[in-house]
């Protein structure tokens, strides 16, 4: 991309004559060789297109709200609003981004645990009446600043609580609590939403999430809630596989306890799933250490080394999602400088701050590179974004959006043109 994160048009490169993504990569890794060999990103749009198709024709019946704070890149809130999907988002800054993509505020759900009382008030400003709650403080903020809103109830699953040491959502009883509470506050109450943490394993998870749900739905009714909303969250890694296991543990728990004819509209999360596989990140080797497994001792020349690689990004840049648990994947060598038959070694990546957090992968094989050579860390998409932002717009690496022809013409037949629902995007053809 010709421009910088906040650029106001965003230049949309168009590769054909069988290109690949790898080859724009290459083509950048020259550019930057010739410059200051900064750190770079090359965003597939044609991926994000395509796990859109593998979401619709997987979960026809689910319609994907996608978290803005897995991957907040314009072009992706551009492009999936395009697509008709709707958003989540946890704070203002969120939701501002969507509003100036003119995304619906119907389609916009607040997210959050504890959200401050102006953030409530800038939903109701801005019409947007779908809010996650799930404890009595909460409700009564939303009851004082925003009377017009329409809750989800948050309820808590068994897979969450034995995931994480902070269980976020309440228990049937606390939701029963909070319907009778909204009744008092004439606060409307219209759907549930759960989550199903995406390291889950368990094939029950959904059969009691959704079992509960349904109790949840029947209480409502009892009280005079007309609900018709039940987000199943994320969860999806953004495999084709992992979205097949779960439709199909999902699909027929729905069936029997929310049927078509019960007219409840089911939606979910699917974050890391849309873009996980959209992003290649390319970065420089800017040091290098060669040390025995101890880290104390001399190398000499008969002793096989492990090598200590610095790159010109780290946790405190694009993978800032590292602090919060992501799981960085082995990066390869570019394509032009990759020779088969290259001894291999035992390896550490770290980014530029020296900081002992600062470590990118703890162990991986490469073969020996030399500072100034890059290397490329693909299915990047959600690993830097989840989580506060880097410390400035300047420290994140320029992204070039990229897109083949051939998923141009798939993006059209599905409705989607630059003059009308995208505008903001502008195609110009590769290498030019």
């Amino acid at each position: 991309m010709k421009g910088f994160v906040d650029a106001p048009n965003y230049i949309i490169e168009v590769i054909e004559g069988g290109r690949t993504i790898e080859d724009v990569v290459d083509s950048h890794i020259y550019e930057q060789n010739l410059a200051e060999k900064n750190a770079f990103v090359v965003a597939n749009l044609g991926a994000l297109m395509r796990q859109h198709v593998l979401w619709k024709t997987t979960n026809p019946l689910i319609r994907p709200f996608y978290p803005v704070s897995c991957n907040g890149s314009p072009v992706v809130i551009e492009v999936l609003s395009a697509l008709g999907v709707g958003f989540v988002c946890a704070n203002k800054a969120e939701t501002t981004l969507v509003l100036d993509h003119n995304v619906p505020p119907e389609n916009i759900i607040l997210s959050g645990v504890c959200k401050q009382l102006s953030l409530i008030k800038h939903a109701a400003k801005n019409g947007i009446n779908y809010l996650v709650c799930e404890n009595e403080v909460e409700l009564r903020k939303i009851a004082r600043a925003h009377p017009e809103a329409k809750l989800l109830l948050q309820v808590f699953t068994e897979a969450q609580v034995e995931e994480v040491s902070v269980t976020i959502g309440c228990s049937l009883k606390g939701c029963k609590h909070l319907l009778e509470m909204a009744k008092e506050l004439s606060v409307d109450v219209v759907g549930v939403t759960f989550q199903v943490p995406v390291s889950c394993r368990d094939p029950q998870a959904y059969t009691h999430a959704l079992s509960d749900a349904r109790c949840i739905f029947d209480m409502g009714k009892e009280l005079g809630f007309d609900m018709k909303i039940l987000d199943i969250g994320g969860g999806f890694s953004g495999t084709e596989f992992q979205l097949k296991q779960i439709h199909s543990n999902v699909r027929p728990l729905l069936e029997a306890y929310f049927p078509s004819v019960s007219g409840v509209n089911v939606i979910a999360e699917p974050g890391n799933f849309y873009v996980y596989s959209s992003f290649t990140l390319a970065v420089n080797v800017i040091g290098k250490k060669a040390v025995y497994q101890d880290l104390h001792d001399e190398l000499t020349l008969n002793d096989e080394p492990e090598f200590l690689y610095y790159m010109n990004d780290g946790v405190y840049g694009s993978f800032v999602g590292k602090l919060f648990g992501n799981i960085i994947t082995a990066p390869s060598v570019p394509k032009m400088s990759l020779t088969l038959d290259k001894p291999v070694f035992p390896s550490s990546l770290w980014g530029p701050s020296c900081d002992a957090l600062d470590q990118v992968v703890e162990h991986c094989l490469l073969p020996e590179l030399s500072v100034g050579d890059w290397l490329i860390f693909s299915n990047i998409g959600a690993s830097g974004q989840e989580g506060p932002a880097t410390l400035s717009d300047t420290d994140q690496p320029p992204v070039y959006y990229t897109i083949s022809t051939d998923d141009w013409f798939e993006m059209q037949e599905a409705g989607i043109a630059l003059d009308d629902t995208m505008k903001n995007l502008s195609l110009v053809q590769y290498g030019l």
